[in-house]
């Protein structure tokens, strides 16, 4: 018997399939993230990964580096929410219910591409008018992608087919969200110690967001006759 067509054509398990590829391309890019990360890392002007953000590795005669990277961030999760709805669809799971997230999410992702066209300051000198942006755009971006998983996380119980996905999910999250607390509560609380360790906390926040992608894109790509309509 065929596999149903659904809208645009498509069948349940070609609709599956493009997702899969699509994941296996995120998966792919995500190690890439990584190795340009410590790719500009290690260059000139060697910024201090523990007290220095990740967006001032993008300033400095290698900053085309990490503004790529910021780029490729932006494309790979905007990819994950592609192929996340495209497999929920072949999955005949409801999508209109895991929007919010989506919508979250989506702000992490455009975040980054906005990133990358709005560099930050040089460390210790005023404020500019594309810093500020910057400085916006990142608060946001972290905000979206740490409560966008968050709340897909939560939901993911709600369906038979994704409730093994959350056991893995939501503890991920809760560390991204705990780390989006520090990253930005701390300086108002304990600001010499936010000074030493925003770096860390930072990267521990935008590492946790992206291993999140990678196990839910993993997860849903392997695709172990989790069907529900198909």
């Amino acid at each position: 018997m065929s596999a149903p067509v659904q809208e645009g054509g498509l069948s349940a398990t070609e609709k599956r399939n493009s997702a899969r590829a699509v994941f296996w391309a995120m998966d792919a890019a995500i190690f890439l993230y990584l190795v340009l990360d410590i790719i500009a890392q290690v260059l000139p002007p060697h910024y201090n990964p523990i007290n220095t953000a990740e967006s001032d590795l993008a300033v400095g005669p290698y900053g085309y580096i990490m503004a790529l990277n910021f780029v490729n961030r932006g494309l790979l999760s905007l990819a994950f929410l592609y192929a996340f709805g495209r497999t929920l669809g072949s999955w005949g799971v409801e999508t209109a219910k895991y929007r919010r997230g989506v919508f979250l999410i989506g702000i992490w992702g455009v975040g980054a591409l906005l990133l990358s066209l709005f560099p930050t300051d040089v460390p210790a000198t005023p404020v500019s008018w594309h810093g500020l942006i910057h400085l916006v755009v990142a608060f946001l971006a972290f905000v979206g992608g740490s409560l966008g998983i968050l709340r897909l996380s939560l939901q993911f119980g709600d369906d038979a087919v994704l409730h093994d996905a959350k056991r893995l999910a939501l503890p991920i999250a809760v560390v991204a969200v705990l780390f989006l607390v520090l990253l930005f509560g701390l300086p108002f609380i304990l600001p010499h110690l936010a000074s030493r360790i925003g770096g860390v906390t930072e990267r521990v926040l935008i590492g946790s967001v992206l291993v999140w992608m990678l196990a839910v894109s993993t997860y849903m790509a392997k695709d172990r006759n989790r069907r529900a309509t198909a």
